[in-house]
């Protein structure tokens, strides 16, 4: 296929977050993007089987998938509407098992470091052949300087080199309990989200759950706006592993992305009287709603999500509606005059808190 802007300002952010992730984490990962900010990005950590069930997946197809197409399979299934005609990208060779999953999806391109034969073949015929399939350079080193041009005026900046490690979530961790707080599986998640909202339109924040991102909130002016927005992304996340999601019965024909809207608006339940006679006509058995109630006695059992935010968190606002999506970590630069205030709300919440040091703008 051929790309066109968008298609490669996606290729390039969408490929410099996997490999950081891959270098970060020493996992395979992959990510996916629309319109210059990550739908989806995961590092290849095993399924548990309520997640399974949610993907459309067996448990005995996902523990035979190869770490590539595991990390994508997750990386999907972060936000699947929002991935619709997407653009991935993988940290790793692709090979077949990934290019079968992507063969299903509706996507636009992918950028990998290479391709095995069996998996080219597939992806040169996805879209009639006009799916994108581009080869990044490993061990390419791009200029220590940007330029972008806007109305005439070229401007330039050092880029964003930053490599965000290990240190960055151990090394000055505020709240009670200090970094002896944090597992091994709270830093992965907090580097994950990190690097996720390093490639994501500012003002932006990321929700991250066993090494994947569950909610991502991108280009708001207002950094609790973009909590809101995610939170809700994570909600959605979260309750399509509910019981009554996961019984739904399709009539025979119904589309994967048709499946996967259905859940969501079953979820959101907001609908007009013309779209509900749509939405039940997809159903061998009418569903009996999802009720408030039940969301929320379900989300009451979320709990271990990781929130990293691109700037500080100017006021607890933030803080206090991540509690309500299952946040136990937190990962922000600091730096505000608020700091103490918001130290002491993750605090009431039981949540441990790192100061990275690093603010990660991206515009």
């Amino acid at each position: 296929g051929t790309p066109g802007y968008i298609n490669l300002l996606d290729a390039a952010n969408a490929w410099l977050l996997v490999k950081e992730l891959r270098e970060a984490t020493g996992l395979a990962a992959a990510s996916s993007f629309k319109h210059v900010s990550p739908a989806g990005a995961a590092v290849a950590v095993p399924l548990k089987d309520v997640e399974c069930a949610a993907y459309e997946v067996t448990p005995d197809a996902a523990a035979k998938l190869t770490p590539s197409a595991l990390a994508y399979l997750r990386a999907r299934n972060a936000d699947p509407m929002c991935s619709f005609g997407d653009f991935a990208a993988v940290s790793d060779l692709v090979d077949e098992d990934t290019a079968l999953i992507l063969k299903k999806e509706v996507s636009d391109g992918i950028v990998a470091p290479g391709y095995t034969p069996e998996a080219l073949e597939i992806l040169k015929a996805k879209k009639g052949g006009k799916f994108i399939v581009l080869e990044a350079k490993a061990d390419f080193k791009p200029d220590s300087v940007e330029y972008r041009e806007v109305y005439g005026m070229t401007f330039s900046q050092q880029r964003n080199d930053i490599v965000i490690t290990k240190e960055h979530m151990t090394q000055k961790v505020v709240t009670k309990g200090g970094a002896d707080a944090l597992t091994e599986d709270a830093i992965r998640d907090m580097i994950v989200a990190s690097i996720c909202v390093k490639y994501t339109q500012s003002n932006s924040v990321g929700f991250a759950k066993d090494g994947m991102m569950v909610g991502v909130g991108a280009g708001q002016q207002s950094r609790v706006d973009c909590v809101k927005l995610a939170g809700r992304k994570v909600k959605t996340w979260y309750l399509r592993q509910h019981p009554k999601v996961l019984g739904l019965q399709f009539v025979e024909g119904v589309k994967r992305q048709d499946r996967v809207n259905a859940r969501v608006r079953y979820i959101e339940g907001d609908f007009t009287v013309e779209e509900r006679a749509r939405w039940e006509a997809q159903f061998s058995t009418v569903p009996e709603p999802l009720t408030d109630e039940e969301k929320d006695d379900f989300m009451k059992k979320a709990t271990g999500i990781t929130i990293s935010s691109d700037a500080f968190f100017p006021f607890r606002d933030s803080i206090d509606h991540a509690s309500k999506v299952g946040v136990s970590y937190v990962a922000q630069p600091g730096g505000s005059v608020q700091d103490e205030q918001v130290t002491a709300c993750c605090d009431d919440y039981g949540m441990i808190m790192s100061f990275t040091g690093v603010r990660l703008f991206h515009h």
